[in-house]
C-alpha cells in the first residue's frame, strides 16, 4: 500500500523538508509514504482567490489515481485522533488500497478535490500553516504504526 500525500505547496523551507523526510524514511515499505506536490495557484492584484482555487484543484485531481482511496484534510472534517488513525491505518494495511491525503493551499481545496475524497478528516480545530501540517501528517503516521507494531515511540 502506498500512501500519496498530495499538497499545494513547492519550495518549501528546509526544516519542513527535513522533518517530513525523517518521518517518511522511518514508515516502512508496506506503507510507505509519497509526497507530491502541487504548484499553488496564481494569485495577485489581477487574480482573485477563486481562479488559484480552480487551478489547484485541477492539478489536484489530475494526481490522483482512478482506484485510490481519497481523503481530504479539512478543518471542518471529522477530527482524527492518533488511536483512530491507527486504526485507520489497520485496515488500510489488510486492504492494500492505495490512500490519497489532499492539503490544500491557503484558500483551502476546490470542489472537485473534495468530491473526489471519501471523508474529510481534520488533525485539529487549530489553523495550521500548511507546511506543517505536512510534517505532522508523516509524524502521525509514524506514531500510528509504532502503535501497530507496539514499537515504544508512542507512549499514550
Amino acid at each position: 500500500m502506498k500512501i500519496r500525500l498530495i499538497a499545494v505547496g513547492k519550495r518549501m523551507p528546509k526544516w519542513v523538508v527535513a522533518a517530513y523526510d525523517d518521518y517518511a524514511r522511518r514508515l516502512p515499505h508496506e506503507c510507505r509514504l509519497e509526497l507530491v506536490e502541487i504548484a499553488p495557484g496564481t494569485r495577485s492584484g489581477q487574480s482573485d482567490a477563486a481562479r488559484a482555487i480552480a487551478e489547484e484543484d485541477a492539478r489536484m485531481v489530475k494526481a490522483l489515481a482512478p482506484d485510490m482511496d481519497v481523503m481530504a484534510l479539512t478543518v471542518d472534517g471529522k477530527s482524527w485522533s492518533t488511536d483512530s488513525l491507527a486504526d485507520d491505518l489497520r485496515r488500510w494495511l489488510g486492504d492494500g488500497r492505495d490512500r490519497a491525503l489532499l492539503i490544500g493551499g491557503p484558500d483551502g481545496l476546490g470542489p472537485q478535490s473534495l468530491a473526489a475524497a471519501g471523508r474529510c478528516v481534520s488533525l485539529s480545530a487549530l489553523t495550521l500553516p500548511h507546511p506543517l501540517v505536512r510534517v505532522i501528517l508523516a509524524e502521525q503516521l509514524f506514531r500510528a504504526h509504532s502503535i501497530l507494531i507496539g514499537h515504544p515511540y508512542h507512549r499514550a
